[in-house]
């Protein structure tokens, strides 16, 4: 595969509109890729080239491209007339909050909201609202959002960044221009799985949230160590700040209560978004009812605003209620399926690293996974940058995508399965995979492959 003669064009006009041609500038890739359908584990660009997809549209597509339970929900919606009133309850956004709530045994009432962004920036508003502080503390190597208090410390190169710090903060690092100078005085980047840095920023800052994902998968897969989530709790309470998970990414898709209910913690705000709709604009935010209702709260000057004209729009409502349906059928079947799919990928691809040669591992939760070329999962962004080998990964993610299989194309970038993938698929992948690890391995060891 290597006509995007189409791709080109689309992107070239769209370049005389739009700001380079994208809407979101994380769509921006090489290959510049235009594509135009979607259906199961399948997409197709403008050229006509077909890709069994893992990239799942940073991974809302839990259920596939087109569900047909999903879109059956939508049309069916759309051709009862439902509208966006914008006055008063609809019965169907409480149904979808009751569905949350009974979902996620940690979630006593919700709010919905439009995307992961939103709700991560009400989340840290209404912590700041509930303990009158204003310090929060995130991860570096997380995502949480756009927004000024979050859009920071992602995938900094070390040069700037510096020596691996696990007792105590980082500076803040902006990732975007436009962020006052202040924000820098409130928030305190540390390392995911470091409690010993959680507890120096609180000693020293009147902090109030500390916000994470469960599971770091905006650089991959990055697992919590035994006994860090439960870690994180314990400081909450001991310090007094709001503990927020940010389960954009790992809520719906790794069980119906998130990545909290696997780890057995509970904390007080968690948001979603991503695989809550399989594609749809949804997110929600949740959590403990004596937080939650100071959106509602009687004293003005102690109620935190929460508002939006699209937010619980009808059609994306009856697209999550669609996906929790299908989520919830028989026992949960679908995450079954998931696993089961995660697990044999797998293993063929530790079965093609190992008769290679190289040195690798697989990050896996689920259906979501990563290859790093490195002898053993990351704990932190550090061990990652330090330690992967990026041109390597670069080289296999093109090489699939010339093979029909799509990984976005940025070094460790999650993939993710879908119900919708077959075992067939898996096995195509398998083969792919080996064929663009060869591609890799000549990355690693160009001379041995001269």
């Amino acid at each position: 595969m290597s006509s995007y003669s189409k791709s080109a064009s689309i992107l070239a006009n769209n370049r005389r509109w739009i700001p380079g041609g994208v809407v979101s500038v994380n769509r921006a890739t090489q290959p510049e890729i235009a594509f135009v359908r979607g259906e199961g584990s399948r997409i197709w660009d403008a050229d006509g080239n077909e890709y069994i997809d893992y990239h799942a549209a940073f991974a809302p597509h839990v259920l596939g491209h087109n569900d047909p339970h999903v879109s059956a929900a939508v049309i069916r919606t759309i051709e009862q007339g439902a509208s966006l009133f914008g006055s008063g309850p609809t019965e169907h956004e409480g149904r979808l909050a009751e569905l949350i709530c009974r979902n996620a045994p940690h979630v006593d009432s919700v709010q919905l909201l439009n995307s992961g962004s939103e709700a991560t920036y009400q989340a840290l508003r209404l912590a700041r609202a509930v303990t009158g502080r204003d310090h929060v503390i995130v991860m570096q190597g997380g995502y949480n959002g756009w927004h000024n208090d979050v859009a920071c410390n992602l995938m900094t190169p070390l040069s700037a960044l510096g020596p691996r710090v696990t007792d105590d903060e980082y500076p803040f690092l902006p990732i975007s221009a436009g962020i006052p100078e202040a924000h820098s005085k409130l928030i305190h980047p540390v390392n995911f799985n470091s409690l010993d840095a959680v507890r120096a920023v609180c000693q020293r800052y009147p902090v109030a949230a500390l916000i994470t994902e469960p599971v770091l998968q905006n650089i991959g897969i990055v697992h919590p160590k035994p006994g860090y989530l439960q870690g994180l709790r314990a400081l909450a309470d001991e310090f007094g700040f709001v503990l927020v998970f940010d389960e954009v990414k790992t809520g719906f898709r790794h069980a119906l209560g998130g990545y909290a209910a696997l780890a057995g913690v509970k904390p007080d705000l968690a948001v979603y978004g991503k695989a809550l709709a399989n594609g749809y604009p949804m997110a929600a935010i949740g959590g403990r009812k004596e937080l939650m209702d100071y959106f509602v709260h009687p004293d003005g000057s102690k109620r935190v605003l929460l508002a939006g004209t699209y937010n619980a729009h009808p059609v994306p409502v009856a697209a999550t209620i669609a996906t929790l349906e299908r989520l919830m059928e028989d026992d949960g079947a679908v995450y079954r399926k998931l696993e089961q799919l995660g697990a044999s990928l797998q293993g063929s691809i530790e079965e093609s690293l190992a008769s290679l040669g190289m040195a690798g591992t697989v990050a896996r939760q689920g259906s979501a996974f990563c290859i790093y070329f490195m002898d053993h999962p990351p704990v932190d962004w550090h061990d990652i940058a330090q330690n992967h080998a990026f041109d390597a990964d670069s080289a296999m993610r093109l090489e699939l995508i010339r093979r029909g299989v799509y990984f976005f194309p940025l070094a460790t970038k999650q993939a993710s399965i879908s119900a919708a993938h077959s075992e067939d698929d898996i096995e195509f992948t398998a083969g792919a995979l080996r064929a663009a690890l060869e591609k890799a391995a000549a990355v690693l060891h160009p001379a041995a492959r001269a």
